[in-house]
């Protein structure tokens, strides 16, 4: 990643990026901006030079627009002239964004920040550079971003440092989770999850690391893990990995989908449906993202996630539509869509949580349903709760990390479509509604923790077809960003 340096004075000045702000509209209306009063002193000039062409480029000083003036024989050589809109954190990651893609040919870029910047402002420049400069390539070819540093001009650095190593650890984990997503699946079975996370967790602290094979899931009963996972060469895991501080107050355990590749087993996917299942474990990645960077920001919470891990393929082993699976627990369900396997892995998570874990709060994150987007579009989870105030805590986090959700219903007139003749419950009625009646489905797994349990369909923002703002096109990360800020909140 970046290394970003909060300076006073700059020992380097090859490209100075000075912020823009909107200023009060021109007489015809139109929108006009103007330089924001920087922190330090600017080189002999400079200043004077940013005012004059400000009303020549036209800007509106909107977040992430960008003037690049070039000053050949002078210093610095290059000048880039950056929107910064209202001047709040989201504004300040998408102007961060903006200019990590816009300067990638440079190798060492100065900003000079407000006068007024603080720690929104700082976190979310720093998120927005790092994050927007993510590349994933299991190749050594191709175009590779030349930046790899970044200078912050502050009259005190040191104020910022904590706020930087914070919004870096956000970063990191981000990234690690877009890394296992992105991954193909020719690489990314169950036990390669297990080993990843095994390797990531071995120099933090405190951190406890279970993983059950098949032998161990059978004996104990994750009837969903196994069903799934029945068809595949490459047998299901559950990652059980625990952070457990000596201050901590609130338990709370996280589950992530993490369904390897989806072929939709007998009852197949197309093609198109299928070429990017890969995606199809972006919950648990995120899960375990986020303990990990729980760890490593050593917050006072306890946080428990469970990664249950399987490959759905086609195979004479599969599970049958049709097929009565039994959960961990006890509980049975009847399945005729082997395409609706994520649920299958995720109630025997919940169950387990809620029967050997008792936990204060149970949050899951799942590429759940198609509807998601249907619904919702690309960009927004979509979140059921029946506890209003983890609803609103979750969607609070959600928003100022930079991502989206929206809280949905769970209408209970919908529950009679899980009634089974042959099982207590049916996995995957047909009757619309898609994303609300998984969730319906799922909730039935949560016992006495019905009332603290959150759920959050993240299928469609899982994943981007193109660059936009700190997002980079392929697997997004997203959820590690709401979960590190929401954790960081619980008493």
């Amino acid at each position: 990643m970046l290394a970003i340096r909060p300076i006073v004075e700059p020992d380097r000045l090859d490209v100075l990026v000075l912020p823009v702000r909107p200023a009060d509209p021109a007489a015809d209306g139109e929108a006009s901006a103007e330089p924001a009063p920087t922190a330090v002193a600017l080189p002999d000039g400079t200043a004077d030079e940013a005012a004059a062409l400000v009303p020549v480029t036209r800007l509106a000083g909107r977040a992430g627009e960008i003037h690049a003036q070039l000053r050949p024989g002078r210093t610095p050589g290059r000048l880039l002239l950056l929107g910064i809109g209202d001047g709040g954190e989201a504004a300040w990651r998408t102007a961060g964004a903006a200019l990590a893609r816009a300067a990638a040919d440079e190798t060492h870029i100065t900003i000079a920040l407000p006068v007024d910047a603080g720690t929104a402002v700082v976190r979310g420049l720093t998120e927005g550079l790092l994050l927007a400069s993510y590349r994933f390539r299991l190749t050594e070819a191709g175009d590779r971003a030349a930046l790899d540093a970044v200078d912050l001009l502050l009259t005190d650095p040191a104020a910022h440092e904590a706020t930087i190593a914070t919004a870096r650890t956000t970063a990191a984990m981000t990234r690690l989770a877009r890394d296992l997503t992105n991954t193909p699946s020719s690489v990314k079975n169950p036990q390669w999850f297990a080993d990843q996370v095994a390797s990531a967790a071995t120099d933090l602290p405190d951190l406890r690391l279970r993983v059950r094979g098949p032998d161990e899931l059978a004996a104990e009963g994750f009837g969903g893990i196994l069903a799934v996972g029945g068809g595949s060469a490459s047998g299901p895991r559950l990652v059980e990995l625990d952070w457990h501080p000596a201050d901590a107050r609130t338990h709370v355990v996280l589950i992530g989908k993490g369904i390897t590749f989806d072929t939709g087993g007998i009852s197949i996917k197309p093609v198109p449906a299928m070429k990017l299942m890969r995606k199809d474990m972006a919950g648990a990645a995120a899960v375990v993202a986020a303990t990990l960077g729980a760890a490593t920001l050593r917050l006072p919470v306890r946080v428990t996630t469970l990664a249950p891990l399987a490959e759905n393929m086609v195979s004479g082993s599969a599970f049958r539509p049709g097929d009565v699976v039994r959960h961990y627990g006890g509980t049975t369900s009847e399945t005729t869509n082997s395409d609706a396997e994520g649920r299958l892995v995720l109630a025997d998570a919940l169950a387990y949580a809620v029967r050997q874990l008792e936990p204060d709060l149970l949050v899951d994150l799942a590429t759940l349903t198609g509807a998601n987007a249907v619904a919702l579009g690309k960009r927004t989870a979509a979140l059921y709760s029946e506890n209003d105030q983890l609803a609103a805590d979750v969607l609070a986090a959600t928003e100022a990390a930079g991502e989206s959700a929206w809280r949905m219903p769970l209408h209970t007139d919908y529950v009679e479509y899980l009634g089974s003749e042959i099982a207590d419950l049916y996995s995957a009625p047909a009757q619309g509604a898609g994303s609300v009646l998984a969730a319906l489905y799922l909730r039935e797994f949560t016992g006495d923790l019905r009332d603290r349990w959150l759920h959050l369909d993240m299928s469609a923002p899982s994943w981007a077809d193109s660059d936009q703002a700190e997002v980079s096109r392929g697997a997004t990360g997203w959820g590690v960003r709401s979960l590190l800020r929401w954790l960081a909140s619980v008493d």
